[in-house]
């Protein structure tokens, strides 16, 4: 039997849906808008939780926001807002909900200004990831010098929950940031898809 590889220290092994995250998705760069728009909204859904509670509900969020299809969620009225707050699939927090609806038409101006979010975006890193050397728990930093900037120009454009922290919690889910420790079996791995 082959022993277990090496992980982040922030994986709970006994959840196997979170070890599912960090060893298929967490770090890995994304460019695919509509990827991004759905971590744009599940990130801003966690803050003040745990990330572990919306990944548990990340299936329910796909049902509940069309796919996160930011053009069909940015039509969302106050109607369909009175409905998701009914969803037990999601967190009902108006402000959140409210957010993820003006996230999306934000996007969509982003997009239209820039072609791409994705083009937009990978600009705060040179378009390349920061590879950080972790090595504890404790060498996680919550922002970056980038994530602020980030945050400084989402809030600039409307965006909401979109503080530092959120933001480099983002840039660290799509692979902006290779924050794997140095020990972490995928932080090779990822190193070598660039």
């Amino acid at each position: 039997m082959m022993p277990e590889p090496f992980r982040c220290p922030w994986v709970d092994l006994s959840k196997p849906d979170y070890v599912a995250y960090h060893d298929e998705e967490w770090g890995v760069a994304v460019h695919e808008d509509r990827l991004q728009f759905e971590f744009l909204i599940l990130e801003g859904a966690q803050a003040g939780l745990s990330w572990y509670t919306i990944l548990r509900r990340r299936q329910s969020y796909r049902a509940a926001f069309d796919d996160f299809d930011p053009a069909r969620v940015a039509r969302y009225d106050e109607q369909k807002i009175a409905e998701l707050l009914q969803n037990p699939g999601i967190i009902r927090n108006r402000l959140k909900v409210a957010a993820a609806v003006n996230n999306a038409r934000r996007f969509l101006a982003v997009q239209e200004e820039f072609g791409t979010f994705d083009a937009y975006l990978w600009r705060f890193v040179d378009g390349r990831p920061i590879v950080n050397t972790m090595r504890t728990l404790q060498d996680y930093p919550a922002t970056s010098p980038e994530s602020d900037a980030l945050s400084r120009d989402l809030k600039q454009r409307g965006f909401k929950f979109v503080g530092p922290t959120i933001c480099y919690a983002h840039m660290q889910a799509i692979g902006m940031v290779n924050d794997h420790t140095v020990d972490c079996f995928r932080r090779q791995e990822i190193l070598d898809l660039l």
